[in-house]
């Protein structure tokens, strides 16, 4: 960095002459550093899939949480700084018990992901306070269909078909460029979510190295026991 641009490091709210907000750029290159996490629309739902390799085998694996259920339709995967992400999973917990509450029905896909995105951008706005060091793919159904939407730690949304965030992700986006298809089967595009990850990683996947969610119009947002995890592995 040039001597010049210091003064606009240091300050959350100072933004430099080429209009760029460092702490906020920072922010971003700590999600580009987290697991590999992959979101992939299916016929009728989405899928979320994380990389949550065990850096010891003497860390039990179930402490490792990388996918949150929000509502029975909503969950998410995070990548990045956890300890930031479980913040925002109660954030939005809590915004869609208010809705449900206040309403008697469940909140929208979209307009919960803009409340979150809402949510991080006053961290980014205001002096004594950093960015969130995370960022979210967040995966629902309502009555607007299916719903996979990537939030920022600039408070920006995205909707994809399919999408990744995280270390792996230049490798995933090559591969669902050239084999995501619209309208895919629930089968076809989990084995294309797996294997995705698998080449991201570049090692051999096992039930306790990887986490995956699902939520589709007939069943609540759930994730995959582990004997579902070791039955699609033996697929690939």
């Amino acid at each position: 960095m040039q001597p010049g641009q210091m003064a606009y490091d240091r300050g959350i709210t100072v933004f430099s002459p080429d209009g760029r907000l460092f702490q906020v750029e920072y922010a971003r290159e700590a999600v580009k550093k987290g697991t590999t996490t992959i979101g992939l629309k299916f016929k009728s739902g989405v899928i979320l899939i994380v990389d949550k390799r065990v850096p010891s085998r003497l860390v039990e694996p179930r402490s490792i949480e990388k996918i949150y259920s929000i509502d029975s339709h909503v969950g998410c995967a995070t990548s990045g700084l956890v300890a930031d992400a479980r913040i925002l999973v109660d954030q939005a917990r809590k915004d869609a018990q208010i809705h449900k509450i206040t309403y008697g029905e469940n909140i929208g896909v979209e307009a919960l992901v803009k409340r979150i995105c809402d949510f991080k951008q006053n961290y980014t706005q205001y002096g004594g306070v950093r960015p969130f060091g995370t960022a979210l793919l967040m995966a629902g159904v309502d009555e607007m269909g299916a719903h996979l939407f990537e939030t920022d730690p600039s408070g920006a949304l995205v909707a994809y078909r399919a999408g990744s965030i995280g270390a792996g992700r230049p490798i995933v986006m090559e591969m669902f460029e050239k084999e995501f298809k619209d309208g895919m089967a629930y089968n076809d595009a989990l084995l294309l979510g797996v294997k995705a990850l698998k080449a991201a990683i570049d090692e051999d996947l096992t039930a306790q190295t990887i986490e995956i969610g699902v939520v589709d119009s007939d069943r609540k947002f759930r994730r995959l026991a582990e004997n579902e995890l070791e039955a699609l592995i033996k697929k690939l």
